[in-house]
Order: C-alpha cells, then sequence, then structure tokens
C-alpha cells in the first residue's frame, strides 16, 4: 500500500531511511546555495525562511544540522569538492601537454568548478569571510589543500625541466592567496571582466612565476 512503512525494511514510499535523509540534506543545499549565493547572503536569512525554501520543517532542519553555520559549512566543502574534482578530472588528460598548456587548462577547469555557478563562487569567496574562528579554521584547512596541489605542479614542473628550481611553495601560498582576493573582487562587482578574462590573467601571473623555459 503508497505510503506504508515496511518494518523489515524501513521503507516508506518506496525510498529507506538514508534514502530519505539523503533527499532531505540535497534540499537544505539547495535552499543555502539559493539564499545564501544568490540571495539576501548567509548572515540575512533566517532559519524559518531556508526551511520556507526548501520546502521542509525546522525539526526536519535539525535532524541533519545543528546551525546555519553548520550548513554554511557544509556547503563550502561541498563547492571545493566540485573545484577540485574539475581539477582532477583535466589533470590526466594534460600530462603530456607543456607547462603553459597544462597550467591554462588546469586553471580553466578551476574556474569552471568553483564559479560556473555563480552561486558557489559567492559562498566561496564572499559568504565564508569573517564568519567565525571555526568557519576561518576550515577555510584555511582548504586553502592548504590547493597550496599543496599548485606546490606539486610546480615540482613537477621543475623535475621536467620547465621550470627552474626554487621554493614554490612560498610562491604557492601567494598565488593562492591572489586568486582568492581577485576572486572576491570579482564575485562582489569590484572587477568587471568574464570568467575567461580572469582565468587569462590568473594564468599570466602563474607562469610569470615559473618562468618556464621556451
Amino acid at each position: 500500500m503508497a505510503g506504508r512503512i515496511t518494518p523489515s525494511e524501513g521503507r516508506y514510499g518506496g525510498r529507506n531511511a538514508a534514502e530519505r535523509r539523503a533527499e532531505r540534506r540535497e534540499r537544505f543545499r539547495t535552499a543555502g546555495l539559493d539564499l545564501f549565493g544568490a540571495g539576501p547572503g548567509y548572515r540575512a536569512t533566517r532559519l524559518g525562511d531556508l526551511c520556507k525554501s526548501a520546502g521542509l520543517s525546522t525539526r526536519q532542519f535539525y535532524e541533519e544540522y545543528r546551525t546555519l553555520e553548520d550548513l554554511l559549512a557544509d556547503l563550502h566543502l561541498y563547492v571545493n569538492e566540485i573545484a577540485e574534482s574539475a581539477v582532477l578530472d583535466v589533470l590526466p588528460q594534460v600530462q603530456e601537454l607543456p607547462l603553459a598548456e597544462r597550467v591554462t587548462a588546469c586553471t580553466r577547469a578551476y574556474l569552471r568548478g568553483a564559479a560556473g555557478d555563480m552561486r558557489h563562487a559567492r559562498i566561496t569567496y564572499v559568504e565564508i569571510v569573517g564568519v567565525s574562528p571555526r568557519i576561518n579554521n576550515q577555510r584555511l584547512q582548504r586553502r592548504a589543500i590547493w597550496i599543496e596541489l599548485l606546490n606539486h605542479l610546480a615540482d613537477e614542473a621543475v623535475e621536467r625541466g620547465e621550470a627552474p628550481p626554487d621554493n614554490y611553495r612560498l610562491a604557492s601560498a601567494a598565488l593562492i592567496g591572489a586568486i582568492n582576493g581577485l576572486m572576491h573582487d570579482w564575485v562582489v562587482g569590484w572587477v568587471a571582466a568574464t570568467r575567461e578574462e580572469i582565468a587569462d590573467e590568473l594564468v599570466r601571473i602563474i607562469l610569470g612565476r615559473y618562468r618556464p623555459t621556451g
């Protein structure tokens, strides 16, 4: 009978508890993306507004998160994972290309993942800043991962003879800081440019530091 719980399977309406919880979490994420990333912003969003947007109750929210900050933290990691996957997916395809082409492909992939959806970009570069010590620590941890990835690409370029030996860890940290700063200013409208123009500028900055031979 439709809508009846089957105790032996723990199912309701054809879905088990894990599936229903995943659906609820996805609806809260979508509402968070809309309100934090495109609507009034994280600081101006109230729990009731979020639940109304998700079409769920506050009780259901508290089954998934403790606070709106927890949802923001979840969305920040979610967006970072999309951007990271975009870069990791393209890396095997460009391994045999020259350094300049690898950097260009990876930079464009990163921006597609991080800013292909402007809600993602606003959460990552604007809404997440200055929320709390806990969120700031999470943001710094994610920055450290990007610094390690950029440093790995630099070391790889040195091994191939495409870039001179140097301490690129310092350069990687500086580049990630520059990327975050530029992206913040772009998202809030202080920089007038297309995403492609942003990518081109970042490529020039990165290659200028690596000084590829030839």
